[in-house]
């Protein structure tokens, strides 16, 4: 007798939100994570997997003869061998757009935490600083205003779109940069380099890539202001961390706002943990994960899976 067909998610524990199953006759599994060994094994009677980050590569899809859909629970595919899912007939969905929002937010939140100090107030209050003092208001640290100041930024899709309109809120000019050593320059755009230069903060909104690996290094970091902010919530590799670390030890650049780092979670440590402090803020890869954007996501992953059983191609990647 055939084992029933089941819809299987990998790593359940990276959407911590109620999530309905799709509206088909298929078993649905949870488990908590998965670790590269154990697909083939939890998907040998799967139509449907769902996955964030467990790898699907070739060596594991080849022992898959049920699998029919890779339905991605994030933007990126970079974790599924798609050329294998072309060759044979798997489909691969993902969902785009969801954490828009939500990221956009956070690069403001990080922002302001460091223009405004809030974690170096926070201590001295913590401190009994305020408490001791002569004055009404303690002000031992600088206080700088986002009204006024530019923004440059990297990466002008949707998220990068988003943080423009919330900057010009606040009154800040805007700079887009153009690709790296881009040979022409587009409306609207200006160099990579003098976007480094005239910028008061960086952020950063680009896929990892090749061409975007180690975006940001040494000879970067020396071409910003010494009063100049830089913002990650790209991806980790994007940003040279060793070179950024220490560019906050001198004090090259005034702080950074990090929500990715190059390996996640930092078992073995990591230059800008070691570096965090009011001048580096570094939040654990939570940009994208306001509640809001978390129940879009699950929505979209069961629409996704629902349009394939449909013959429709709703979000395919393959």
């Amino acid at each position: 007798m055939n084992s029933p067909s089941h819809i299987v998610f990998l790593d359940r524990g990276t959407l911590p939100v109620v999530m309905r199953a799709p509206a088909l006759p298929l078993q649905w599994r949870d488990h908590e994570s998965t670790l590269p060994e154990q697909v083939v094994e939890r998907l040998a009677h799967a139509e449907v997997a769902i996955s964030n980050k467990v790898p699907l590569m070739a060596v594991s899809l080849a022992q898959l003869p049920k699998l029919k859909l890779i339905a991605v629970a994030a933007t990126g595919t970079n974790n599924v061998d798609l050329d294998y899912c072309r060759e044979h007939g798997i489909a691969v969905s993902n969902v785009s757009g969801y954490s828009t929002d939500s990221v956009a937010e956070h690069v403001f939140a990080l922002l302001l935490a460091l223009r405004r100090q809030v974690h170096s107030y926070h201590a001295d209050i913590l401190a009994g600083e305020w408490q001791r003092s002569a004055h009404f208001a303690l002000l031992s640290h600088p206080l700088h205003d986002l009204h006024g100041s530019t923004l440059g930024i990297f990466g002008y899709g949707h998220i990068g779109q988003a943080v423009a309109r919330i900057a010009a809120a606040f009154g800040m000019k805007l700079l887009v940069a153009e690709h790296k050593n881009a040979p022409a320059i587009r409306a609207g755009r200006v160099p990579f380099e003098q976007m480094l230069e005239e910028a008061d903060a960086v952020t950063l909104h680009c896929p990892l890539t090749p061409q975007t690996r180690n975006l940001i290094g040494e000879p970067e970091l020396r071409r910003m202001k010494p009063a100049a902010i830089l913002l990650n919530l790209a991806r980790g590799g994007v940003v040279d961390e060793a070179a950024l670390a220490q560019a906050l030890r001198e004090k090259r650049i005034a702080g950074a706002g990090v929500d990715v780092l190059v390996n996640e979670p930092p078992r073995a440590g990591n230059p800008l943990l070691e570096a965090a402090g009011p001048n580096c803020i570094v939040t654990p890869h939570v940009a994208w994960a306001s509640r809001q954007s978390l129940a879009r996501l699950a929505e979209e992953i069961a629409f996704n899976i629902e349009a394939f059983y449909k013959g429709e191609a709703r979000n395919r990647i393959v």
